[in-house]
């Protein structure tokens, strides 16, 4: 790591500040030096210029640092409180006071670290009521926000295709080290034929009037859950990137929470967005723009790879690998549906219900349609023999009609299907791998193993819980001998799954295999 500039050097030091703090903490991205006194944070843009920012004079740095202050109280004003100078005096550096004028700094209210939601996210303490809030309040700023002539011309094809453009020309050097020339070709061609494709509906949002002055920076470090909702740290640099579709903003931040594999977060967000904007039209961009928002973040990450005072290169690598990768998944443009397989108590609800959270799947339970089907509650228990009651091969033939209905609409409407049900008999697979032909989907097996004394003990387990499952070890010794193995399924398409492994690891490897990212 280099050595600090003197005028970080001086500022890491709390008689610096007027308020003196009793200690200062230093926080940075590769734009600003970031000093955090406690109640109170100074911020001191880098003379640096990269090209879509200029910071390399004092002049310029004081312009964008009055911008930083007037763009962000538009969504934070309590937080944002005015711009003061760096001055130097008798050879010491402080913020305020006589002297000559070194620098700018931006003032702010210090936000609580603990509330942020890229620090909740992991802690699992976001709910979806959360970005339900989020999703109002940015529809409240969308509704009030500025357009004009000049704004909305950054909607048409040429201007967003500058932006994407820009993005595949400053990552060139990152390939094959943050991103494979698969996934750059793979990326680039998406992003060309989409604009092409859709040049009618870019038209038709300007017509709308929903490009207007945005954030232009929304992903979940800048959004706080503290005695209010403070969206804050737009982007004041360089208009262009704060000009655009409002749809390009919410899948912004709707990308980050895939990212943090919350897909349930990240499509309540979405729908309680569009809900309250009637803007349907979000969701006819938002995968395009969820692959832009992520390859921007991509490219940032790998940016700091060249920043010299950005000492885990390693963090920012792994971090833009990570973008990249997900920006690679957004162009997919097949649906996709996938069975669960296996015998009662191996696991194949709950790894079915990890990859609906992480991935955004839909789950149709075998188990709640034949109760919905048989008129009682999913979580009563019907212990009926095996192959009796509710279990006999006629209702079981409804149960799986039904939810063949099911996966079929879904598909027809691109959405991302599981079946999760037994699937012991090999005709209901490959009745299932049909149905994905005839929609176009990419199909695969998952089936989920488990050793005998972890099926006892779940199986043990669930008997005591309110669960949908009826299922109990005479069941697992039963199925276990009408069980047909999978053996129609090519290798590429047949994904075993131990369910001992921790469910991070077990969605982690689905989802290698079914996005090869």
């Amino acid at each position: 790591m280099s050595k600090q500039p003197a005028l970080v050097q001086a500022l890491l030091k709390p008689e610096a500040y007027p308020h003196k703090p009793s200690k200062v903490e230093l926080a940075q991205t590769q734009m600003s030096f970031i000093f955090l006194t406690g109640d109170l944070v100074y911020k001191v843009k880098k003379p640096v210029n990269l090209g879509y920012l200029d910071y390399t004079t004092l002049e310029k740095r004081q312009f964008f640092c009055e911008q930083e202050v007037e763009l962000n109280q538009r969504l934070s004003p309590e937080i944002y409180l005015e711009v003061v100078p760096i001055v130097s005096s008798d050879g010491k550096i402080r913020v305020g006071g006589q002297g000559k004028v070194i620098d700018y700094a931006v003032k702010m209210r210090q936000l609580p670290a603990d509330r942020m939601m890229d620090r909740l996210l992991p802690q699992d303490q976001v709910t979806a009521d959360m970005v339900e809030r989020v999703a109002q309040k940015l529809a409240e700023f969308h509704d009030k926000a500025r357009t004009s002539p000049e704004i909305s011309a950054f909607g048409n094809l040429e201007a967003i295709k500058v932006n994407t453009d820009e993005n595949f020309s400053q990552t060139e050097k990152y390939i094959g080290n943050a991103i494979t020339p698969a996934q750059y070709h793979r990326i680039t061609t998406y992003s060309d034929n989409f604009l092409k494709s859709n040049e009618s509906l870019l038209r038709e949002r300007i017509k709308k009037g929903r490009i207007k002055d945005c954030h232009g920076d929304l992903h979940a470090a800048h959004v706080c859950f503290s005695n209010r909702i403070y969206i804050y740290d737009c982007i004041e640099f360089n208009d262009r990137f704060r000009y655009g579709d409002v749809a390009s903003e919410v899948a912004f931040l709707a990308m980050d929470l895939d990212r943090y594999q919350r897909a349930d977060l990240s499509q309540a967000f979405v729908k309680a967005y569009v809900r309250f904007s009637k803007d349907e039209g979000v969701n006819q961009l938002l995968n395009f723009y969820k692959c832009y928002r992520a390859y921007v973040r991509g490219k940032v990450e790998s940016f700091k790879l060249d920043d010299p005072y950005i000492p885990d290169k390693e963090k920012a690598l792994a971090a833009a690998q990570t973008y990249f990768g997900l920006a690679c998944r957004y162009t997919r443009e097949k649906p996709i549906l996938l069975i669960m397989t296996g015998l009662v108590g191996t696991g194949k609800s709950t790894v079915a219900e990890a990859l609906s959270r992480s991935l955004g799947f839909n789950v149709i339970s075998s188990d709640i349609t034949r109760k919905k089907l048989a008129g009682i509650s999913p979580t009563e228990h019907r212990f009926e023999q095996f192959q009796g009651g509710i279990y006999t091969d006629d209702f079981s033939r409804r149960t799986y009609d039904n939810m063949f209905a099911q996966a079929k609409e879904l598909l027809s409407q691109g959405q991302w299907v599981i079946l999760d049900a037994s699937f012991k008999k090999r005709q209901d697979r490959l009745e299932v791998a049909e149905i994905a032909k005839r929609a176009k989907a990419d199909f695969a097996v998952i089936e989920c193993v488990s050793d005998e004394a972890s099926v006892k003990t779940r199986l043990e387990k669930r008997l005591k819980e309110e669960t949908t499952s009826d299922g109990r070890w005479e069941i697992y010794e039963s199925q276990k001998r009408d069980f047909d193995p999978v053996t129609e399924s090519p290798v590429d398409s047949h994904i075993v799954l131990d369910t001992s492994q921790p469910t991070s690891i077990i969605v982690k490897m689905v989802s290698e295999r079914l996005f090869n990212v």
